[in-house]
Order: structure tokens, then C-alpha cells, then sequence
């Protein structure tokens, strides 16, 4: 299996929380919160989203990120789901995945939704993972971000009174006096912005288990998941990051699991997607294959349901696929396969062992079928791509992932894989143009506009060429503004 792992970020904006109404009926009668014209006039939602974009390009530039396709279009489906049953009124939102086996999630304006590799880990089941998604989305729909901005300036005037005030204390009085002021207007200060920020989190609790339950879901697993972190952060040396900027108390979990029974009971529902998806994050974070050989193996010995059964099957395929055991992988998968011959995981996995097993030509084979039925699906589009640069056969990679990035414009993963297999296929200028998106998206705005200058250079030598000249200068304009609006944020 690909690592798929990029160098690309993650600036502090975490967010996370949980609550919910009571009866059916409280449900249809409860309402949220709006923000108002005051909130839209300090930060209205096209400037959340500029934020969010800029924010997005820094997490890109400056952290590790898995771009496992499979990976990425669970977080989206399972995302976009939950979203269709939020208040979520803009839907303009962004996912990104952090290369950390550390458990973290986060949520940023403008719809950035990121989480850390580490939450497949320690979400045990769907809904666990999707309860603190949910999470997420509640911090956007309710715009907590815009509301601390709104917060932040109410208060400002009365703290600085306060502030000078004591300051004032001080040159009138002693010493001691005037410092134990300032302390204590610093304290009351810190203590309206924690409670806003408690505020905030219990808000995001409440809706994010009615939208939770209103996706299908079991409102349980939302304390659930807070049990886990509870017991993760009582028997770990230190916290996980999540924890530390979300801390979760006795009392948060008791209100959550009140606010749980509220609701009409819905016996948990397992899905096998999401083992599929734990089992892949497992192998990546396992730095001796062997060692998930025996994990895996055990785990399908001792598997009770068809799900356990299915999901450690699916597992031992891809630790016999990293320890370089290839027909052992073809093996193992073959009863999945025959169970369910079009499903995507265990498809793009089929083509992985093929490709990965120096068998390029029969991994683009064994696509063929599948891409018709699903044209422009993401896994199956990189499997695809990824086996026609294995197979040397570069120019019609570069069509397919060309073709590719006109669905997929802010893909910077493609953009990079591009610029690569174009250096392959021997085309410098369109080297340079990629390269020039891959930067623009991860924010580096002055080697993208070196790149561009370099693609109109070459380009420029060519005869009847104008068109895509002036395209090229376009793009530079577009590049410059994109800079200097950065440089205004």
C-alpha cells in the first residue's frame, strides 16, 4: 500500500465539543442560535472562507499530510453527510488529513476540516469518528470563530479600563498593590475567554449530537469517544493534543450521555468502511510490516462478525502487501473480492498488490472495467495513474491526471504527481505550470510566479502560440494579487 504522504500544515486553530435537545418533539421546537447582521458585518462568511484558504495553504506548506485517496474520500463522504444534516448553511468546506499518529482534529473558518491520522486510531467505530466530526461542523455552522472575533473587540474597551485603571493604582499606591490589580484584571480577562471558549464547546456538543443522531447515527458514541479520551489522558504521561486544547471532565460526559438518552433509542450499526479505512491508517503507522502480519492474522482468528471477519481480512492483505508478499496479499483478498467485485477499497488494493508487485500492466488491466463504470472516481484514478508511471507509459498518465485536475483543481497532491510525470514525459513548460498550481496552493506565491516566468520564457520562443501566452500572463496577475492579498491578512 502507497504511504501517500505529502510534505505540506498545522497552524493552532483546533476546535472541538458535543450537547443535544431533549425529546422528538424538542427537536423539531428547538432553535439555534443565529448570529445576526453584527456578526456578518465584523466577519462575513466570504471573508471566513479567505481565512480558511490561507489557513489551508499554511497547514499544506508546513506539515505532513496523508493523501491516500481512499483515506481522504471516506473523510469527505462521511463529512458531506453529516453536513447535510447540520446547520451548515455554506457548504464550501475543505479536508485535509495530518500525517500524526497523535490524536487531534480541528476546525477552521471558512470550512477547513482537518484531523490527525491518530483519530482512525482511537476512533474504535463510525460513529465514535463521526461524532467528533460532527463536532467540527457545528464550530463552522455556528461560526464560533466570527463570534470569538465579535467577543474579543466587546470586550476589549472594559479590560483596558480596568487595565489603566490599575495601572492608575500603581502610581498612586504601593507597588504590591498596583501589581496584584493588574493580576487580577488579567485573571478576570482570561477567565471571559475561557468561559466564552466553554460556551462555544458546549454549543458545539449539543448540535453536534442532534446532527449525529438526525445522519443515522447512535447518539452514544458520542460519549463513548469522550470515555476513551478520559481514560487516555488518566493513564498517559501527557495528554493528547486533542485533550489539551479540548479537555474533557466527568461533567462533560454525564451531560452528553443525558442528553443521549434523550433521544429514541438506535441500536449501533457497524460499518465495515470504516474498519477498512482504520485497517489502512494501522499498516501506515506500523513501521514492521511483520508485525502487522501476526496482528492481523490473530485478529481474524478470533474475528466474531462478518464485519471483524471481513475488516481483518481485508487488514492481513495489506500487512502481506507491505512485507512484500504478494500472492499472499492476491489470496487474502480474493474472498472480499469475489463477495463484492466492484467495491472501490478493495479494488484500488487489488491494483496496489499488482503495481506494488512489479505487475503495472495487470493492475491497468484489472482498472479498465472499473474506470468505465466509475469515470472519474478519485482512489481509482490515482490506482490507475500510479500503475501507467509504474508501467512507464507517462504521457497517458499525464492525460489522466490532467483531465484529473479539472475536477480536482485545489488538489495540491495532484498538482505535485503532475509536475512529476510531466519531468518524465520530458515537457519542461508544463513542468513549470504545475509546479506553479502546487505552490499556489501551499501558499508560496513567489515560486509560483518563478515557475510561471520560467513556462513563459519557453513558451514564448514557440511560433503561434499567443493563446497560451496570454493565459500564462493571466495567471501571473493572478498570482501576484493572491500574494499581496496575503500579505494583507
Amino acid at each position: 500500500m502507497h504511504k501517500y504522504t505529502r510534505l505540506t500544515g498545522v497552524a493552532a486553530l483546533t476546535l472541538l465539543s458535543f450537547s443535544a435537545p431533549g425529546s422528538q418533539i424538542a427537536l423539531a421546537q428547538v432553535q439555534l442560535p443565529t448570529l445576526g447582521d453584527r456578526i456578518s458585518g465584523l466577519i462575513s462568511l466570504d471573508d471566513e472562507y479567505m481565512l480558511g484558504k490561507e489557513f489551508l495553504r499554511t497547514v499544506r506548506r508546513s506539515s505532513q499530510t496523508i493523501s491516500d485517496p481512499l483515506l481522504n474520500d471516506y473523510l469527505v463522504n462521511v463529512t458531506h453527510n453529516l453536513a447535510l444534516h447540520s446547520e451548515l448553511e455554506d457548504y464550501r468546506l475543505s479536508f485535509i488529513i495530518i500525517d500524526s499518529p497523535e490524536l487531534n482534529a480541528f476546525a477552521a473558518p471558512g470550512g477547513i476540516i482537518g484531523v490527525n491520522g491518530g483519530l482512525f486510531l482511537n476512533a474504535h467505530t463510525e460513529g465514535e469518528f463521526a461524532s467528533v466530526m460532527a463536532h467540527e461542523l457545528a464550530h463552522v455552522s455556528q461560526r464560533h470563530f466570527a463570534r470569538s472575533v465579535e467577543d474579543a473587540q466587546r470586550r476589549r474597551i472594559p479590560e483596558l479600563a480596568t487595565l489603566l485603571a490599575s495601572i492608575v493604582i500603581m502610581g498612586t499606591s504601593s507597588p504590591d498593590t498596583g501589581q496584584a490589580a493588574i493580576m487580577a484584571a488579567q485573571g478576570r480577562s482570561i477567565e471571559n475567554q475561557l468561559r466564552f471558549s466553554r460556551n462555544n464547546e458546549a454549543e458545539a456538543d449539543r448540535l453536534g449530537i442532534r446532527t449525529l443522531y438526525d445522519a443515522g447515527y447512535d447518539p452514544n458514541e458520542m460519549p463513548a469517544m469522550f470515555e476513551r479520551l478520559m481514560g487516555m489522558n488518566r493513564f498517559g504521561t501527557r495528554p493528547p493534543e486533542f485533550l489539551l486544547s479540548h479537555p474533557v471532565t466527568e461533567s462533560r460526559v454525564a451531560d452528553t450521555r443525558g442528553r443521549a438518552t434523550r433521544y429514541p433509542a438506535r441500536p449501533a450499526d457497524p460499518k465495515l468502511e470504516y474498519q477498512l479505512m482504520r485497517a489502512r491508517v494501522q499498516i501506515h503507522y506500523e513501521a514492521n510490516p511483520a508485525n502487522s502480519v501476526t496482528q492481523f492474522q490473530s485478529a481474524l482468528e478470533t474475528s466474531k462478525t462478518d464485519i471483524e471477519r471481513s475488516a481483518a481480512r481485508y487488514g492481513l492483505t495489506l500487512a502481506y502487501m507491505e512485507n512484500k508478499e504478494f500472492n499472499k496479499a492476491h489470496e487474502t483478498l480474493a474472498p472480499l473480492l469475489e463477495s463484492e467485485p466492484n467495491h472501490i477499497a478493495y479494488v484500488v488494493t487489488k491494483a496496489e498488490i499488482y503495481t506494488q508487485g512489479n505487475e503495472p500492466g495487470m493492475a491497468r488491466n484489472f482498472l479498465a472495467r472499473h474506470m468505465t463504470i466509475n469515470p472519474d472516481n478519485h482512489p481509482l484514478t490515482m490506482a490507475y495513474a500510479d500503475a501507467l508511471i509504474a508501467a512507464r507509459e507517462h504521457e497517458e498518465a499525464v492525460q489522466v491526471l490532467e483531465h484529473h485536475a479539472t475536477i480536482r483543481p485545489e488538489d495540491h497532491d495532484l498538482w505535485y504527481l503532475i509536475a512529476e510525470t510531466q519531468g518524465l514525459v520530458g515537457d519542461v513548460s508544463k513542468v513549470h505550470q504545475a509546479r506553479a498550481e502546487y505552490f499556489i496552493l501551499v501558499g508560496d506565491f513567489r515560486s509560483a510566479s518563478e515557475q510561471l516566468t520560467y513556462a513563459l520564457r519557453i513558451e514564448s520562443e514557440k511560433p503561434n502560440n499567443a493563446p497560451l501566452i496570454a493565459r500564462l500572463r493571466q495567471r501571473s496577475q493572478e498570482v501576484e494579487e493572491l500574494g499581496r492579498g496575503a500579505r494583507d491578512m
